[in-house]
């Protein structure tokens, strides 16, 4: 059984601890080591996120397993087009994957998304992570192609969209 609900502060540590967790065990195939730290240290630091849980640059969605949080989502609409969604991180656990708890996740962004009165949402996935295929699954296409720098590192992203009705 499980349940759904918005983050407060008080969930930064668990939403930094599933990230960590989930990250290595996604990203080591694709991205190096050094890469995979910094990333964390500079996505997932308690700074960033707490200040975007307290300024609500971003909305956090925890799914709780029998009293345990073990995914989480983070959207916001697009700061260059507010009538666009985008959903900025979906991370499930590694043991729950395969559970259906991305796909609730991305249905309850989603639902959330058409509640504030929009109707297009995108995200961005690594071009060689192989999630590309579960968001296809979910009704993503690829938008376009950026290259974002990130320290002295890129992300070579798809940006993938979703029409909502």
């Amino acid at each position: 059984m499980y349940t759904i609900r918005q983050a407060t502060i008080s969930d930064l540590k668990t939403i930094i601890e599933i990230a960590e967790k989930t990250w290595w065990a996604t990203y080591s195939p694709i991205l190096e080591k050094e890469q995979i730290e910094f990333m964390l240290n500079k996505i997932y630091s308690v700074e960033n996120i707490s200040a975007q849980l307290e300024h609500g640059t971003q909305t956090y969605l925890l799914l709780i397993e029998d009293g345990k949080p073990v995914a989480f989502a983070g959207y916001s609409p697009r700061e260059e087009d507010p009538e666009i969604y985008k959903l900025h991180k979906l991370y499930c656990l590694p043991e729950t994957q395969g559970k259906g708890y991305g796909k609730i996740l991305i249905n309850e962004v989603a639902q959330k998304t058409i509640e504030a009165g929009k109707h297009t949402l995108d995200l961005n996935v690594n071009r060689y992570n192989k999630a590309k295929h579960f968001y296809e699954k979910m009704g993503f296409s690829v938008a376009y192609e950026e290259d974002i720098p990130i320290g002295s590192y890129w992300m070579n992203d798809y940006v993938m969209r979703k029409e909502l009705i």
